[in-house]
């Protein structure tokens, strides 16, 4: 090997020693952080055993990372959900407190067998009415509950609506330049993880698939198969709704015009936290919804009057609502479980008289105003233990007695509670054993990154001391001439 091609072989080691120590400390200085892949310099040998780094290329693996972004909207799925039911779970509290509609409807049947026991008692009396007030409060209550839990699900949409409009601006930013600089040779490692992780927070919001094309570009779809990033961003679009009631429909989230999430759509998104919100406010939050209102409805139908002689039409007794009528049997009256009252006819702070429970209130059952009539009040207990017929469709137990139905729905909303939150921490688990997996394959590990830098110096110092020795050897030849 002549001196001249040394000197060239050593300064190109000098030169290819600097950018390896270079891209170790990028990698040193970005392992922390979770979006960082690591780097690496490809060196190639070329004529008379010169080295060059050609490239910057990233670690990747494109199945942990499809991997990870599923977990990631499977996780913010069951999140969003759990957070939900956990909020209508107020509605049944600790069963020990005895404050779930089912508590309070047990009360209710306790005081009027109490009262039926002692009808001339006015003390026993007015424990029914309150009692009774106290029911319909629940179930009033309850309702507000749900609806408030359905609105805050409908502006939650509307905010994660808005961070994917977000994320899918600033994919495209970054995409531009990462297409660019491919096409140009520059180093884009960076801007491919920033891009990466911009796809990963886009995961939480929806479920999403990611296509590869020339040039490290990129497209996106939803789960259903929409196209979320193609060259361009597409418009995801939702309308809010600002008050919520039992009756209240929430709007679909658009992509294009093409409904994704909510409403009804053949190519639904499945995953990632809208979906989530979809389900608690169109699906969980309505078959509850549903369930209190049979318990209102129930109950009107078992304390309603009947005209003893058979030509009037049955009313409302003990409890009413607002069209004073009876509700058709086995359906479900949307909405009723917040218009429930005690009739203000039994209440003596509105004018009413006590009495009134036990006699009756539109059809006199006592005309002979016996002050131990018991007869209507024994028949509102056995009306209480009767089965009757519930809208199949509310969810809970369409056949049993009403206490039973509001036991069901109880169990009802806490099993599917439960169910979510076993799901919401597998998802986790799943989310973060993905993620390490991820980690592990294409992240910094320091003690290799610290040893490739202890390497790279040793190969720095033989070039340097190579290029030494060709000075003095040139030296000695020009101390020759």
């Amino acid at each position: 090997m002549s001196l001249s091609m040394a000197l060239n072989v050593a300064k190109s080691s000098l030169q290819t020693s600097g950018v390896q120590t270079a891209t170790t400390s990028r990698n040193i200085a970005g392992g922390a952080e979770s979006s960082y892949s690591r780097k690496s310099a490809t060196v190639i040998t070329g004529i008379g055993g010169t080295v060059q780094v050609v490239s910057i290329e990233r670690a990747t693996n494109t199945a942990l990372y499809k991997t990870m972004l599923k977990a990631t909207s499977a996780s913010a799925k069951q999140d969003a959900l759990l957070d939900g039911l956990t909020k209508m779970a107020q509605t049944i509290d600790d069963p020990e407190l005895n404050q779930s509609p089912a508590a309070k409807l047990g009360d209710l049947n306790n005081k009027l067998q109490q009262y039926a026991a002692n009808p001339s008692n006015t003390i026993l009396a007015q424990a029914v009415q309150s009692s009774a007030t106290a029911l319909a409060t629940t179930l009033n209550e309850a309702t507000t509950t749900v609806q408030a839990t359905r609105a805050l699900a409908d502006a939650d949409m509307a905010t994660s609506v808005q961070r994917i409009n977000d994320l899918l601006v600033k994919i495209d930013t970054l995409n531009t330049t990462i297409v660019h600089g491919t096409v140009t040779g520059a180093d884009v490692t960076d801007s491919l993880d920033s891009r990466d992780n911009l796809i990963s927070q886009l995961s939480e919001e929806i479920g999403i698939s990611v296509v590869s094309r020339d040039n490290n570009d990129v497209a996106i779809y939803t789960d259903g198969g929409v196209a979320l990033f193609e060259t361009h961003p597409r418009e995801v679009s939702f309308q809010a709704t600002n008050i919520f009631n039992a009756a209240t429909v929430g709007n679909a989230v658009y992509v294009d015009g093409v409904a994704v999430v909510g409403g009804t759509s053949s190519m639904a998104s499945t995953s990632g936290r809208l979906a989530g919100l979809a389900t608690l406010r169109d699906e969980a939050g309505v078959t509850y919804q549903s369930q209190l209102d049979e318990i209102a409805r129930g109950l009107i139908e078992a304390f309603a009057e009947s005209d003893p002689s058979g030509t009037g039409p049955d009313v409302p007794g003990l409890f009413t609502w607002p069209t004073g009528t009876i509700p058709a049997t086995a359906t479900i009256e949307t909405g009723l479980a917040g218009l429930i009252a005690v009739n203000p006819a039994i209440d003596p702070t509105a004018g009413g008289n006590l009495d009134l429970i036990r006699d009756g209130i539109t059809y006199d059952y006592n005309t002979t105003d016996e002050a131990g009539f018991a007869e209507r009040l024994n028949a509102l207990v056995t009306e209480l233990g009767e089965a009757r017929v519930f809208d199949a469709a509310s969810g809970a137990d369409p056949t049993n007695t009403l206490a039973d139905y509001a036991t069901s729905s109880a169990s009802w909303l806490e099993f599917n509670r439960q169910q979510v939150d076993t799901s919401a921490t597998y998802q986790s688990t799943m989310l973060q054993r993905a993620s390490e997996a991820l980690s592990n394959n294409t992240g910094v590990n320091l003690d290799d990154e610290l040893s490739k830098q202890l390497e790279i110096e040793r190969t720095y110092a033989a070039s340097a001391k190579l290029i030494s020795a060709v000075d003095e050897m040139l030296q000695d030849l020009l101390n020759a001439v």
